[in-house]
């Protein structure tokens, strides 16, 4: 709170912050605070709804890795291509139409 006292929402950048576990007050609305999640700060944009939260919440200390490996991936290259062939065949499809 020290730190947004007498300062305007839109004119401050990033308020770089380690209090993770301070709750948001509605004075807060408005502001971008950089949150320490143990190795760099995540920016925050703290909105209406926001309010009585806390600001670890919105930034989260662990990183999610998709799960499935190589077949996985295989998987996924097969969607994309299918995907682009649909996209393909479509705009043809609209060009001969015209």
């Amino acid at each position: 709170m020290k730190k947004i006292e007498g300062k305007k929402p839109g004119t401050t950048g990033v308020i770089k912050t380690w209090a993770r576990a301070s709750q948001i007050a509605p004075e807060m609305v408005g502001f971008t605070f950089g949150v320490h999640n143990g190795k760099d700060h995540i920016e925050v944009f703290v909105t209406e709804d926001m309010v009585g939260h806390r600001l670890g919440e919105f930034s989260l200390t662990r990183k999610f890795v998709k799960h499935g490996g190589k077949m996985q991936k295989e998987i996924e290259t097969k969607a994309k291509e299918g995907e682009i062939a649909a996209a393909k065949s479509a705009k043809a499809a609209t060009e001969t139409k015209k």
